[in-house]
């Protein structure tokens, strides 16, 4: 998929078929993380995928919509440890596996955590690190046509502010 179109397109997706990721899917989705640039190409992130039933269970209470991790297939938890720009730098880690999934025809969203602290203890965390977004994989219900629509016309039909009302020019 061409670069403009997969970012025109991307939609967050919450409802999820059942249907499993074939692990080479998988392995694509969390390579893309890895190969994001970092501060001194650090890297200071690790993806912790919650496959353990129990485990996911709660990890869904501590995110703001839980029924975005209960229907996933995939849930991947960056988690970061260190000083600097480790969530602009796990922002990057974020985003390429949600545009690879998307590429993939994987549907994906961030899941924002109201107790960071409470997300940690669920994920055994220790000393420094700590969880940056929680992420949630899957075929969707209602699949969309990337293809549908040119960049141009996704990109219209964006509930988003208007570009002239983001830049301003000094």
């Amino acid at each position: 998929m061409e670069t403009r179109l997969a970012i025109a397109s991307r939609r967050e997706v919450r409802k999820y078929a059942d249907r499993p990721i074939p692990p080479e899917v998988e392995r694509r989705i969390l390579d893309a993380g890895r190969l994001a640039g970092s501060a001194v190409n650090r890297q200071p992130w690790r993806f912790l995928v919650v496959e353990h039933p129990e485990l996911r269970a709660r990890l869904a209470e501590c995110v703001f919509a839980p029924d975005n991790i209960r229907g996933a297939a995939l849930v991947v938890a960056v988690v970061v440890s260190g000083k600097g720009p480790l969530a602009f730098d796990a922002g990057r880690a974020a985003e390429n596996m949600l545009l690879a999934a998307h590429d993939e025809g994987v549907g994906g969203s961030p899941n924002g955590m109201p107790e960071p602290d409470r997300a940690a203890e669920v994920l055994g965390l220790t000393g420094e690190e700590r969880p940056v977004i929680v992420l949630s994989f899957g075929y969707a219900a209602r699949p969309r046509d990337p293809a549908a629509r040119t960049a141009e016309e996704w990109s219209e039909r964006a509930n988003r502010l208007p570009l002239d009302e983001l830049v301003r020019r000094l």
